[in-house]
Protein backbone atom coordinates (compact mmCIF):
# COMPACT_ATOMS: atom_id res chain seq x y z
CA UNK A 1 0.00 0.00 0.00
CA UNK A 2 2.40 2.29 0.89
CA UNK A 3 4.18 2.55 -2.57
CA UNK A 4 0.68 3.71 -4.08
CA UNK A 5 0.41 7.33 -5.53
CA UNK A 6 -1.92 9.54 -3.42
CA UNK A 7 -3.93 9.22 -5.77
CA UNK A 8 -4.80 5.57 -5.76
CA UNK A 9 -4.79 5.43 -2.35
CA UNK A 10 -7.42 7.97 -1.81
CA UNK A 11 -9.69 5.91 -4.34
CA UNK A 12 -8.36 2.49 -2.49
CA UNK A 13 -10.63 2.29 0.36
CA UNK A 14 -13.69 2.68 -1.52
CA UNK A 15 -13.62 -1.05 -3.65
CA UNK A 16 -12.12 -3.05 -0.79
CA UNK A 17 -13.36 -6.49 -0.30
CA UNK A 18 -14.44 -7.88 2.43
CA UNK A 19 -17.38 -6.58 3.86
CA UNK A 20 -20.12 -7.88 1.34
CA UNK A 21 -22.35 -5.84 -0.87
CA UNK A 22 -22.52 -2.22 -0.39
CA UNK A 23 -22.28 1.41 -1.47
CA UNK A 24 -18.57 2.08 -2.88
CA UNK A 25 -19.37 5.34 -0.14
CA UNK A 26 -20.55 4.68 3.27
CA UNK A 27 -24.13 6.12 3.97
CA UNK A 28 -25.20 9.33 5.49
CA UNK A 29 -25.93 7.93 9.27
CA UNK A 30 -28.11 11.26 10.43
CA UNK A 31 -28.00 9.64 14.61
CA UNK A 32 -28.01 11.77 18.12
CA UNK A 33 -28.88 7.86 19.75
CA UNK A 34 -27.09 4.85 18.89
CA UNK A 35 -29.50 1.71 20.13
CA UNK A 36 -27.67 -1.30 21.61
CA UNK A 37 -28.57 -5.17 22.24
CA UNK A 38 -27.83 -5.37 26.03
CA UNK A 39 -27.46 -3.01 29.05
CA UNK A 40 -23.61 -4.12 28.93
CA UNK A 41 -22.96 -2.26 25.69
CA UNK A 42 -24.05 0.64 25.86
CA UNK A 43 -21.01 2.09 26.99
CA UNK A 44 -18.72 -0.35 25.53
CA UNK A 45 -16.40 1.69 22.59
CA UNK A 46 -14.95 -1.49 21.39
CA UNK A 47 -18.66 -1.90 19.69
CA UNK A 48 -18.22 2.09 18.06
CA UNK A 49 -19.33 5.41 18.80
CA UNK A 50 -21.64 5.08 21.44
CA UNK A 51 -23.43 8.58 20.79
CA UNK A 52 -23.90 10.47 17.87
CA UNK A 53 -21.85 13.20 18.93
CA UNK A 54 -18.63 11.22 17.86
CA UNK A 55 -17.91 10.16 14.22
CA UNK A 56 -19.93 7.95 12.06
CA UNK A 57 -19.15 5.76 9.41
CA UNK A 58 -18.46 9.17 6.64
CA UNK A 59 -16.64 10.85 9.23
CA UNK A 60 -14.49 7.85 10.05
CA UNK A 61 -13.64 7.32 6.70
CA UNK A 62 -12.54 10.48 5.56
CA UNK A 63 -10.37 11.18 8.77
CA UNK A 64 -8.29 7.46 7.92
CA UNK A 65 -8.09 9.13 4.36
CA UNK A 66 -6.84 12.42 5.68
CA UNK A 67 -4.17 10.58 8.46
CA UNK A 68 -2.95 8.46 5.27
CA UNK A 69 -2.28 11.34 3.08
CA UNK A 70 -0.96 13.27 5.51
CA UNK A 71 1.00 10.68 7.27
CA UNK A 72 -0.69 11.35 10.79
CA UNK A 73 -1.18 9.08 13.87
CA UNK A 74 -4.68 10.57 14.04
CA UNK A 75 -6.91 13.37 11.91
CA UNK A 76 -10.28 15.49 13.70
CA UNK A 77 -12.55 16.77 12.15
CA UNK A 78 -13.88 20.45 13.39
CA UNK A 79 -16.77 22.95 11.71
CA UNK A 80 -14.71 25.41 9.85
CA UNK A 81 -10.52 25.62 8.90
CA UNK A 82 -10.81 28.39 11.20
CA UNK A 83 -11.53 26.06 13.98
CA UNK A 84 -8.49 24.14 12.69
CA UNK A 85 -6.53 27.00 13.44
CA UNK A 86 -7.98 28.01 16.68
CA UNK A 87 -8.85 24.27 18.52
CA UNK A 88 -4.72 23.44 18.89
CA UNK A 89 -4.01 26.99 20.21
CA UNK A 90 -7.02 26.56 22.76
CA UNK A 91 -5.39 23.34 23.39
CA UNK A 92 -1.77 24.11 23.50
CA UNK A 93 -1.51 27.25 25.33
CA UNK A 94 -1.82 28.45 28.68
CA UNK A 95 -1.68 32.13 30.45
CA UNK A 96 1.42 33.54 30.50
CA UNK A 97 2.33 31.54 27.42
CA UNK A 98 3.81 33.00 24.01
CA UNK A 99 2.64 32.23 20.26
CA UNK A 100 5.22 33.35 17.33
CA UNK A 101 3.61 33.52 14.15
CA UNK A 102 3.73 35.98 10.60
CA UNK A 103 2.44 39.33 10.29
CA UNK A 104 0.62 37.88 7.63
CA UNK A 105 -1.34 35.74 9.35
CA UNK A 106 -4.75 35.14 7.76
CA UNK A 107 -7.11 37.43 9.33
CA UNK A 108 -9.66 35.41 11.56
CA UNK A 109 -6.53 33.17 12.85
CA UNK A 110 -5.01 37.13 14.02
CA UNK A 111 -8.61 38.18 15.42
CA UNK A 112 -8.60 34.66 17.60
CA UNK A 113 -5.47 35.58 19.30
CA UNK A 114 -5.73 38.96 19.98
CA UNK A 115 -9.02 38.84 21.05
CA UNK A 116 -9.94 35.34 22.75
CA UNK A 117 -6.65 34.11 23.69
CA UNK A 118 -5.10 37.64 24.61
CA UNK A 119 -8.30 38.00 26.78
CA UNK A 120 -6.82 34.84 28.33
CA UNK A 121 -3.39 35.71 29.24
CA UNK A 122 -1.43 34.95 25.95
CA UNK A 123 0.71 36.79 23.90
CA UNK A 124 1.03 36.88 20.56
CA UNK A 125 4.02 38.08 18.81
CA UNK A 126 4.47 38.97 14.76
CA UNK A 127 7.73 38.40 13.37
CA UNK A 128 7.91 39.80 9.67
CA UNK A 129 6.20 38.25 6.55
CA UNK A 130 9.38 38.45 4.63
CA UNK A 131 11.98 37.46 8.03
CA UNK A 132 14.34 34.80 7.18
CA UNK A 133 14.86 31.74 9.62
CA UNK A 134 17.44 33.31 11.61
CA UNK A 135 15.07 36.30 12.60
CA UNK A 136 12.21 34.06 13.41
CA UNK A 137 14.08 32.13 15.96
CA UNK A 138 15.63 35.28 17.33
CA UNK A 139 12.10 36.02 17.89
CA UNK A 140 11.63 33.00 20.16
CA UNK A 141 12.01 33.52 23.85
CA UNK A 142 11.35 31.54 27.17
CA UNK A 143 7.44 32.05 27.17
CA UNK A 144 7.17 30.83 23.35
CA UNK A 145 5.28 27.94 23.57
CA UNK A 146 3.85 27.54 19.89
CA UNK A 147 4.98 28.82 16.46
CA UNK A 148 2.45 28.98 13.99
CA UNK A 149 3.26 28.66 10.63
CA UNK A 150 1.46 30.36 7.43
CA UNK A 151 3.59 29.09 4.16
CA UNK A 152 3.14 30.16 1.65
CA UNK A 153 1.95 33.42 3.95
CA UNK A 154 -2.26 34.70 3.34
CA UNK A 155 -2.14 37.42 0.66
CA UNK A 156 1.22 38.13 0.05
CA UNK A 157 2.69 34.52 -0.14
CA UNK A 158 5.92 34.58 1.46
CA UNK A 159 7.15 31.19 2.10
CA UNK A 160 9.15 30.17 4.86
CA UNK A 161 11.67 27.22 5.18
CA UNK A 162 9.53 24.90 7.36
CA UNK A 163 11.46 21.99 7.77
CA UNK A 164 14.40 24.15 9.49
CA UNK A 165 11.76 26.24 11.87
CA UNK A 166 10.41 22.74 12.78
CA UNK A 167 14.16 21.32 13.55
CA UNK A 168 15.35 24.20 15.55
CA UNK A 169 11.72 24.82 17.03
CA UNK A 170 11.83 20.82 18.53
CA UNK A 171 15.41 21.13 20.00
CA UNK A 172 14.00 24.36 22.15
CA UNK A 173 10.97 22.82 23.40
CA UNK A 174 8.55 24.69 21.16
CA UNK A 175 5.67 23.26 19.47
CA UNK A 176 5.06 23.90 15.23
CA UNK A 177 1.32 24.31 14.22
CA UNK A 178 1.13 25.00 10.26
CA UNK A 179 -2.16 25.93 8.46
CA UNK A 180 -1.59 23.58 5.37
CA UNK A 181 -4.53 24.71 3.52
CA UNK A 182 -2.28 25.92 0.31
CA UNK A 183 -0.57 22.43 0.00
CA UNK A 184 -4.06 20.24 0.78
CA UNK A 185 -1.95 17.51 2.15
CA UNK A 186 -1.10 16.83 -1.23
CA UNK A 187 1.75 19.21 -2.74
CA UNK A 188 3.80 19.61 1.03
CA UNK A 189 3.54 17.47 4.45
CA UNK A 190 4.05 19.25 7.81
CA UNK A 191 4.52 16.34 9.65
CA UNK A 192 7.26 14.54 7.52
CA UNK A 193 9.46 17.84 8.30
CA UNK A 194 8.86 17.93 11.53
CA UNK A 195 6.24 20.24 12.08
CA UNK A 196 3.68 18.95 15.31
CA UNK A 197 0.56 19.84 14.07
CA UNK A 198 -1.03 20.01 10.61
CA UNK A 199 -4.11 21.91 9.76
CA UNK A 200 -6.34 22.41 6.55
CA UNK A 201 -9.82 24.14 5.96
CA UNK A 202 -11.36 20.97 3.94
CA UNK A 203 -13.51 23.61 2.90
CA UNK A 204 -11.24 24.50 0.41
CA UNK A 205 -9.13 21.60 -1.63
CA UNK A 206 -10.23 18.85 -0.37
CA UNK A 207 -14.46 19.21 -0.32
CA UNK A 208 -13.48 21.14 -3.40
CA UNK A 209 -17.06 22.02 -4.44
CA UNK A 210 -17.66 25.10 -2.20
CA UNK A 211 -20.91 23.68 -1.04
CA UNK A 212 -19.85 23.22 3.13
CA UNK A 213 -17.66 24.45 6.09
CA UNK A 214 -14.99 22.09 7.66
CA UNK A 215 -11.46 21.88 8.80
CA UNK A 216 -8.71 18.77 9.78
CA UNK A 217 -6.14 18.41 12.56
CA UNK A 218 -3.70 15.99 12.05
CA UNK A 219 -0.55 14.92 14.53
CA UNK A 220 1.76 12.63 14.90
CA UNK A 221 2.76 12.56 18.58
CA UNK A 222 0.04 11.05 20.34
CA UNK A 223 0.90 13.12 23.39
CA UNK A 224 0.06 16.04 21.53
CA UNK A 225 -2.95 14.74 19.93
CA UNK A 226 -3.99 13.64 23.53
CA UNK A 227 -4.58 17.34 24.32
CA UNK A 228 -6.59 18.44 20.82
CA UNK A 229 -8.71 15.31 21.35
CA UNK A 230 -9.99 16.31 24.67
CA UNK A 231 -9.88 19.91 24.23
CA UNK A 232 -12.47 18.57 21.53
CA UNK A 233 -14.09 16.83 23.48
CA UNK A 234 -14.74 19.18 25.95
CA UNK A 235 -15.73 21.43 22.97
CA UNK A 236 -18.59 19.32 21.80
CA UNK A 237 -17.25 19.96 18.11
CA UNK A 238 -18.11 17.99 15.57
CA UNK A 239 -19.01 18.49 11.70
CA UNK A 240 -22.48 16.77 10.46
CA UNK A 241 -22.72 13.48 8.83
CA UNK A 242 -24.29 14.62 5.72
CA UNK A 243 -21.07 17.27 5.23
CA UNK A 244 -18.56 14.62 6.21
CA UNK A 245 -19.84 12.32 3.09
CA UNK A 246 -19.95 15.44 1.24
CA UNK A 247 -15.88 15.88 1.97
CA UNK A 248 -15.39 12.61 0.93
CA UNK A 249 -16.52 12.50 -1.93
CA UNK A 250 -14.22 15.56 -2.62
CA UNK A 251 -11.35 13.65 -1.63
CA UNK A 252 -11.41 11.38 -4.12
CA UNK A 253 -11.05 13.55 -6.60
CA UNK A 254 -8.73 16.03 -4.84
CA UNK A 255 -4.75 14.78 -6.60
CA UNK A 256 -6.50 15.13 -10.03
CA UNK A 257 -8.23 18.78 -9.37
CA UNK A 258 -5.56 20.05 -7.60
CA UNK A 259 -2.71 19.52 -10.19
CA UNK A 260 -4.94 20.64 -13.25
CA UNK A 261 -5.70 24.18 -11.09
CA UNK A 262 -2.32 24.45 -10.46
CA UNK A 263 -1.27 23.79 -14.13
CA UNK A 264 -4.05 26.33 -14.91
CA UNK A 265 -2.77 28.60 -12.66
CA UNK A 266 0.79 28.43 -13.69
CA UNK A 267 -0.45 29.75 -16.99
CA UNK A 268 -2.44 32.51 -16.27
CA UNK A 269 0.29 33.56 -13.62
CA UNK A 270 2.90 33.14 -16.59
CA UNK A 271 0.14 35.36 -18.67
CA UNK A 272 0.07 38.50 -16.14
CA UNK A 273 3.47 38.75 -15.37
CA UNK A 274 3.63 39.86 -19.03
CA UNK A 275 1.45 42.18 -18.78
CA UNK A 276 2.45 46.14 -18.80
CA UNK A 277 -0.67 46.66 -16.25
CA UNK A 278 1.29 44.49 -13.28
CA UNK A 279 3.71 45.37 -11.27
CA UNK A 280 4.29 41.99 -9.69
CA UNK A 281 2.84 38.16 -9.65
CA UNK A 282 2.79 36.59 -5.72
CA UNK A 283 2.89 33.11 -6.84
CA UNK A 284 5.48 30.48 -5.52
CA UNK A 285 5.54 28.26 -8.29
CA UNK A 286 6.30 30.99 -10.87
CA UNK A 287 9.98 31.56 -11.19
CA UNK A 288 11.13 34.50 -9.99
CA UNK A 289 8.45 34.84 -7.53
CA UNK A 290 8.07 35.35 -3.79
CA UNK A 291 9.90 32.23 -2.17
CA UNK A 292 10.12 30.03 -5.63
CA UNK A 293 13.43 28.58 -4.19
CA UNK A 294 11.84 27.18 -1.03
CA UNK A 295 8.83 26.04 -3.11
CA UNK A 296 10.98 24.22 -5.67
CA UNK A 297 13.00 22.57 -3.08
CA UNK A 298 10.24 21.49 -0.34
CA UNK A 299 6.57 21.47 -2.70
CA UNK A 300 5.55 18.60 -5.12
CA UNK A 301 3.08 20.75 -6.62
CA UNK A 302 1.25 24.42 -6.18
CA UNK A 303 -2.01 25.77 -4.98
CA UNK A 304 -4.32 28.01 -7.72
CA UNK A 305 -4.39 30.55 -5.91
CA UNK A 306 -1.83 33.95 -6.37
CA UNK A 307 -1.61 37.99 -5.92
CA UNK A 308 -1.53 39.90 -8.34
CA UNK A 309 -0.25 43.56 -7.80
CA UNK A 310 -1.43 46.79 -10.04
CA UNK A 311 1.29 49.13 -11.61
CA UNK A 312 -0.49 51.96 -9.97
CA UNK A 313 -4.25 52.44 -10.00
CA UNK A 314 -6.42 52.92 -7.27
CA UNK A 315 -9.50 51.03 -5.31
CA UNK A 316 -11.51 52.79 -8.41
CA UNK A 317 -9.63 51.16 -11.17
CA UNK A 318 -9.71 48.21 -9.38
CA UNK A 319 -13.02 47.42 -8.99
CA UNK A 320 -13.62 48.57 -12.91
CA UNK A 321 -11.54 45.41 -13.38
CA UNK A 322 -13.61 43.22 -11.02
CA UNK A 323 -16.91 44.45 -12.28
CA UNK A 324 -15.83 43.58 -16.39
CA UNK A 325 -15.32 40.20 -15.61
CA UNK A 326 -17.66 37.05 -16.12
CA UNK A 327 -16.11 34.11 -15.27
CA UNK A 328 -14.06 35.34 -12.16
CA UNK A 329 -16.67 35.27 -9.73
CA UNK A 330 -16.72 37.67 -7.19
CA UNK A 331 -16.11 35.84 -3.69
CA UNK A 332 -14.47 34.97 -0.54
CA UNK A 333 -12.45 31.33 -0.29
CA UNK A 334 -10.70 28.91 -2.87
CA UNK A 335 -9.71 25.36 -3.46
CA UNK A 336 -13.15 24.74 -5.34
CA UNK A 337 -14.06 24.39 -9.20
CA UNK A 338 -14.89 28.36 -9.78
CA UNK A 339 -12.79 30.45 -10.01
CA UNK A 340 -12.67 33.49 -8.06
CA UNK A 341 -11.35 37.22 -7.56
CA UNK A 342 -11.19 40.01 -4.76
CA UNK A 343 -9.60 43.32 -4.26
CA UNK A 344 -7.18 42.86 -1.35
CA UNK A 345 -5.43 46.16 -0.57
CA UNK A 346 -7.58 47.06 2.44
CA UNK A 347 -7.07 44.35 4.32
CA UNK A 348 -3.30 44.48 4.44
CA UNK A 349 -4.16 48.07 6.71
CA UNK A 350 -4.03 45.29 9.61
CA UNK A 351 -0.56 44.30 9.55
CA UNK A 352 1.49 45.92 11.77
CA UNK A 353 4.14 46.39 9.02
CA UNK A 354 2.01 46.64 5.82
CA UNK A 355 3.80 45.67 2.40
CA UNK A 356 5.02 49.00 0.06
CA UNK A 357 3.47 47.51 -3.29
CA UNK A 358 3.22 49.61 -6.59
CA UNK A 359 -0.47 49.32 -6.57
CA UNK A 360 -3.45 47.83 -5.39
CA UNK A 361 -3.12 43.97 -4.64
CA UNK A 362 -6.02 41.75 -6.55
CA UNK A 363 -6.21 38.06 -5.02
CA UNK A 364 -7.33 35.12 -8.12
CA UNK A 365 -8.24 31.74 -7.71
CA UNK A 366 -7.92 29.66 -10.67
CA UNK A 367 -10.44 27.18 -11.02
CA UNK A 368 -11.43 24.10 -13.54
CA UNK A 369 -12.36 26.64 -16.70
CA UNK A 370 -9.87 26.40 -19.56
CA UNK A 371 -7.18 28.61 -18.57
CA UNK A 372 -7.44 30.31 -22.71
CA UNK A 373 -10.47 31.03 -21.83
CA UNK A 374 -10.08 33.22 -18.39
CA UNK A 375 -7.06 34.82 -19.66
CA UNK A 376 -9.78 36.34 -22.35
CA UNK A 377 -11.69 37.41 -19.49
CA UNK A 378 -8.77 38.83 -17.47
CA UNK A 379 -8.36 40.87 -21.13
CA UNK A 380 -11.43 42.44 -20.80
CA UNK A 381 -10.97 43.31 -17.64
CA UNK A 382 -7.54 44.99 -17.90
CA UNK A 383 -8.89 46.88 -20.37
CA UNK A 384 -11.75 48.26 -17.87
CA UNK A 385 -8.84 49.09 -15.99
CA UNK A 386 -6.92 50.94 -18.27
CA UNK A 387 -9.79 53.02 -19.01
CA UNK A 388 -10.08 53.93 -15.19
CA UNK A 389 -6.69 55.02 -14.86
CA UNK A 390 -6.07 57.19 -17.74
Amino acid sequence: MSDRTDRTRLIASATRRGSGRRPVSPPVERASTLLNDAPGALRDESLGPVYGIEDLSAARELRALLADLEGAADVWLVPSGLAAVTVPLTALLRSGDEVLTTDALYGPSRRFLKRHMGARGVTTVFHPAEATTGAVLAALTDRTRVLLIESPSSLTFEMLDVPALAAACRARGVLTVMDNTWAAGLAFRPLAHGVDVSVQAVTKYVAGHSDLLMGSIAVADPAVGRSIAETLEDLGWRVSPDDAWLALRGVRTLPLRYAEQARSALIVADWLKARPEVAGVLYPALPGSVGHDLWRRDYAGAASILGVVTRGGDEAAAHALLSALELFGLGYSWGGFESLITHETGQLAGRRSPPKLAGELLRLHVGLEDAADLIADLETGLAAWRAAVS
